[in-house]
């Protein structure tokens, strides 16, 4: 059985995953496809990922690529989590992961409307929403979630959550129809009225905004090119890591890797998993620094995180496993960064580390400050490290 040390998953991922230097990636297309997709949920993660793995990056070329050329598409897909994915990915994406979010998130929220007492029939009510959305949408047309609620009767309403609490309140249904139709992938998130560090998204119709209805597949193709983009990308990788990832069952991921006829390989006395024509040993690569933004790609990317994290989860992931800002040295976490009160990036070290890397990781601290030019990044999920430290 073919044996891959840390040394080289941790070579794999430098230039796969576009981030050392020599491997950065030329276009956002390009920077996009080297981890498979970007993480979305907080809108400046997309733009910070993109420029971590590129030569030279302008806030610019990624909106161009998003709103412009539309090469690059916002969906929502696996763990009910919204990504950046190619637009050649779309139709894969749909089929392996997001038409399970789809169905998850209506029978949820045909459960809440009418425990709520909202409406007798939730089904019926969700089609004539669904439907009554896509009318106005007709005709190339984007509008804001707000301006659709306003529109149509049966977007209104919300339903009441934690009574009593003190994070309770109210919660509008109108945004949670949006949610079925996009992971239905019948409509998307088009132009954005907010800055890039701000999401306010107008929604068009999938078909308006892309010119063309996406190819459908079924859903075993799809998780099967899924697994394969993933072992491409990430391989190897454990079964628990596909299964995460994928936000999926140990059985249907184990149908997926037979149907790509994935082989097994040893990672320190855990089973791994690579593509049948991945087996070649990498050549090393010269040691890099990278400071990845929260929810980054590649910090998110496995399950099973120590052969890269080693012993600073704690520190960087908070209780509902969203990964923070992360400081990287030739392959693992050694930290994290974030900004000070006048926006200059400084890098926070959860162990020792020699000259060499200091000096990268400031220098890689200094370049990212210059890109910002002043703007502010709030993170969305600050890490406990960003939180003890009363920095988010």
């Amino acid at each position: 059985m073919r044996s891959f040390d840390v040394t080289e998953r941790r070579a794999r991922l430098a230039r796969r995953h576009h981030l050392a230097p020599a491997a950065r990636a030329d276009t956002v297309e390009s920077a996009t496809r080297g981890p498979v997709c970007l993480h979305a949920t907080d809108p400046a993660t997309v733009y910070l990922s993109a420029r971590a793995r590129m030569r030279s990056m302008a806030v610019a070329d990624l909106e161009g690529a998003l709103y412009r050329d539309r090469s690059l598409v916002k969906h929502l897909a696996m763990r009910r989590t919204l990504f950046v994915v190619p637009r050649e990915v779309l139709p894969v994406v749909q089929a392996g992961a997001s038409a399970r979010v789809a169905d998850t998130e209506s029978r949820r929220l045909v459960r809440d409307v009418e425990k709520a007492g909202l409406v007798e029939d939730g089904e019926r009510w969700l089609a004539r929403a669904q439907a009554a959305v896509l009318d106005a949408l007709a005709d190339g047309r984007e509008a804001t979630s707000s301006e659709l609620r306003a529109e149509i009767d049966l977007l209104g309403g919300a339903i009441t959550y934690g009574v009593g609490k003190r994070w309770g309140g109210e919660a509008p249904v109108g945004p949670r129809v949006l949610t079925t139709l996009s992971a239905q992938g019948k409509v998307v998130r088009a132009s954005n009225d907010g800055t890039w560090t701000t999401s306010r998204p107008r929604w068009a119709t999938t078909k308006a905004w892309l010119g063309e209805e996406p190819a459908v597949l079924d859903e075993a193709a799809g998780r099967a090119e899924l697994v394969r983009l993933w072992l491409g990308r990430f391989g190897p990788g454990t079964l628990q890591d596909l299964k995460w990832w994928l936000g999926s069952t140990v059985a249907a991921v184990r149908t997926a890797l037979t149907d790509v006829d994935a082989v097994e390989v040893d990672l320190a006395g855990q089973t791994g998993y690579v593509l049948p024509d991945d087996l070649e040993p990498d050549l090393p690569v010269d040691p890099w620094a990278a400071l990845l933004p929260g929810l980054d790609p590649t910090t998110m990317g496995w399950f099973e995180r120590d052969w890269y994290l080693g012993p600073h989860r704690a520190d960087l992931f908070d209780s509902n496993g969203n990964g923070g800002a992360t400081a990287w040295w030739d392959g693992r976490v050694v930290g994290g960064w974030h900004q000070s009160a006048t926006g200059e990036v400084v890098v926070d070290l959860l162990e020792e580390v020699h000259e060499r890397a200091r000096v990268a990781l400031e220098q890689e601290a200094g370049r990212l400050t210059e890109w910002l030019g002043g703007v502010r990044v709030a993170a969305r999920f600050p890490s406990p490290l960003s939180l003890r430290s009363g920095r988010t």
